[in-house]
């Protein structure tokens, strides 16, 4: 009986065991806000940008005009999505890319804010199935008014000495 016992508990176990470290989807995560300052980084000044649209996009590691899969998704209200993605891009290169903004004020895209790598496979040593990948930026046209401050704050200009 105490065999049984053991079997059963060491079953349970290793499925559970099991259940941590095999995923059938691999999740990426990320969120779009808009740089209100012109700043080209985050500040306590951004906001996100909810119905941002971007894409997950992989290439082949050799021909990197050979895109092999697509997805898009549309950002809710504090400016997250999500995908989730079958099949494992061990040999691709996988990208998030902006796509557009629904806000007339803050809709251009700047080379560097526009896209994040991250990595779409299960061959690799992360026991999760979930990806985050940077946080991707659209710039507004004016900055705010009081971003100069904001910046100061961060000691990136210079104090006027009396």
């Amino acid at each position: 009986m105490a065999k049984l016992v053991a079997l059963i508990a060491s079953l349970c176990f290793l499925s559970l065991l099991g259940a941590a470290y095999c995923h059938d989807k691999i999740q990426v995560h990320g969120q779009v806000y808009c740089d209100t300052c012109r700043t080209l980084f985050e500040t306590s000044a951004s906001e996100y940008i909810n119905g941002a649209k971007v894409k997950l996009e992989c290439r082949d590691r050799v021909n990197s005009a050979n895109v092999t899969f697509t997805v898009e998704s549309v950002c809710g209200a504090s400016g997250a999505y999500k995908f989730e993605v079958e099949g494992d891009h061990e040999d691709e290169i996988c990208e998030v890319v902006l796509v557009n903004s629904p806000r007339n004020d803050c809709n251009e895209i700047i080379a560097g804010l526009d896209r994040a790598r991250v990595l779409v496979s299960k061959n690799n040593g992360i026991t999760s199935n979930v990806r985050f990948a940077n946080p991707l930026g659209f710039v507004k046209k004016i900055p705010l008014p009081f971003c100069p401050q904001i910046l100061k704050s961060y000691g990136l200009l210079p104090t006027a000495h009396i």
